[in-house]
């Protein structure tokens, strides 16, 4: 089957939680507005560490009580798909169900609530009887995405993707490809992360190095800049409402954008270091998909995570790509809410999309001594830069064990 004869598919609806905004509205005026969503936080063994939190309100689309039994991930994700419906103006009672497809990206699920159960079992001198029965529903791969279906009642596929910190960008790759195989009608697609409430990804993040620290939380995270020193983990999510295009023109929809290209591929080089020349490779490959150059693009939404290497990487490769495109702009989310993981390419990709309308592209923050080495041509640095016009946004988003993931999007034209 040829590209040509695949249906294009467009985003109707955006729901988002993240550490400065619940909503896209709110998260794009912050973005706008230099606003930090990091904070202080106290996690188990370690104490005081900063973070990225999110303030939605579990109980808007869940009750008590089914929050109880599920996860923080979980929660999120209810929020996101419910607030994603919205969005795109879909009554669900009026949807046929076993149509919708979920498709959750996750870095990791789990080690939240086995911690947990640790923790609470030494209470009881390690009685296992008192360890949850809803444990292992808690914890199963595909949990997010299941707690979803089973709140809103879904009937269609639904399943979770593990890749690492590419997981939100392969969350909506994966809705697109179900979508074009007409394998269902509707895609609810993105990702979600709870990690800030697991110790031990910031003992890990520590143990390397990568742990981000600052005497003032909402400068820690500082891609580009001399003195970035780490990660700052967060939590947050944001899941799409994808439709066919000839669908969501038959109801009437407004279409935020269009999904027009993406690709995924290894680095298959190491565990944690990234290779700017697969990154390379996947950008352009990218770009391939979407029948487009690197000229036609107007911004870069780049992964940097605020570590000393994978920065300078990024950066090399982003130069590599779009270093002759002079009319490409370049920023980043991370430097406003921290590394949201699995969540991070469809948060980092929300942020953007509303510059298809007011041509606005949102800086990086907290870049006070920029490094030579992350000196990219049209770097937005401190305040937003407005553009004649905004159509093409390509979205990096990369992992560890070398999972590198682009998506490009442009403003709907007809």
């Amino acid at each position: 089957m040829g590209r040509l004869s695949l249906p294009r598919v467009v985003i109707t609806g955006v729901g988002l939680t993240s550490p400065n905004g619940n909503d896209l509205s709110s998260f794009r005026k912050a973005l706008l507005s230099g606003i930090s969503g990091v904070v202080p936080f106290e996690t188990r063994h370690m104490g005081p560490v900063l973070a990225g939190v999110c303030t939605y309100d579990e109980t808007r689309h869940q009750t008590k009580k089914a929050r109880r039994r599920g996860t923080r991930a979980g929660s999120i994700g209810i929020y996101c798909a419910h607030e994603a419906l919205l969005s795109a103006g879909l009554d669900l009672a009026a949807q046929d169900k076993s149509r919708i497809g979920v498709y959750v990206g996750t870095t990791e699920h789990g080690n939240v609530e086995t911690e947990n159960e640790i923790a609470n079992l030494r209470a009881y001198n390690d009685d296992v009887k008192y360890w949850s029965h809803h444990h292992n529903p808690r914890t199963v791969a595909n949990n997010p995405a299941g707690e979803i279906t089973i709140a809103l009642g879904i009937t269609g596929p639904h399943y979770c993707l593990g890749a690492a910190c590419a997981a939100g960008n392969v969350g909506i790759v994966q809705g697109m490809q179900m979508l074009q195989l007409g394998v269902v009608d509707m895609a609810l697609a993105g990702g979600v992360s709870e990690s800030i409430h697991t110790f031990g990804i910031f003992a890990s993040f520590k143990a390397e190095g990568a742990l981000a620290s600052h005497a003032e939380a909402h400068q820690a995270s500082r891609p580009f800049d001399k003195a970035r020193n780490g990660i700052v983990v967060s939590e947050g999510g944001c899941l799409y409402t994808m439709e066919r295009l000839d669908d969501a023109l038959a109801r009437g929809a407004n279409i935020i954008a269009e999904v027009a290209g993406y690709s995924i591929n290894s680095d298959a080089h190491d565990f944690v270091l990234p290779l700017p020349e697969r990154q390379i490779e996947c950008m352009r490959a990218a770009l391939q998909s979407a029948e487009l150059t690197a000229t036609d693009v107007n911004i870069v939404s780049t992964h940097a995570t605020s570590t000393p290497q994978g920065d300078v990487q990024e950066c090399r490769a982003v130069h590599a790509v779009f270093g002759g495109a002079p009319d490409v702009f370049i920023n980043n989310t991370k430097s406003f809410i921290g590394h949201t993981m699995g969540a991070a390419g469809a948060l980092e990709l929300a942020g953007n999309l509303p510059s298809f309308t007011d041509r606005q592209v949102h800086p990086t923050i907290n870049v006070d001594d920029l490094d030579p080495d992350c000196a990219l041509n049209n770097l937005v640095v401190g305040k937003p830069v407005e553009l004649k016009k905004v159509d093409v946004i390509l979205n990096n988003s990369f992992g560890m064990l070398g999972i590198n993931s682009c998506v490009v999007v442009k403003r709907y034209a007809g």
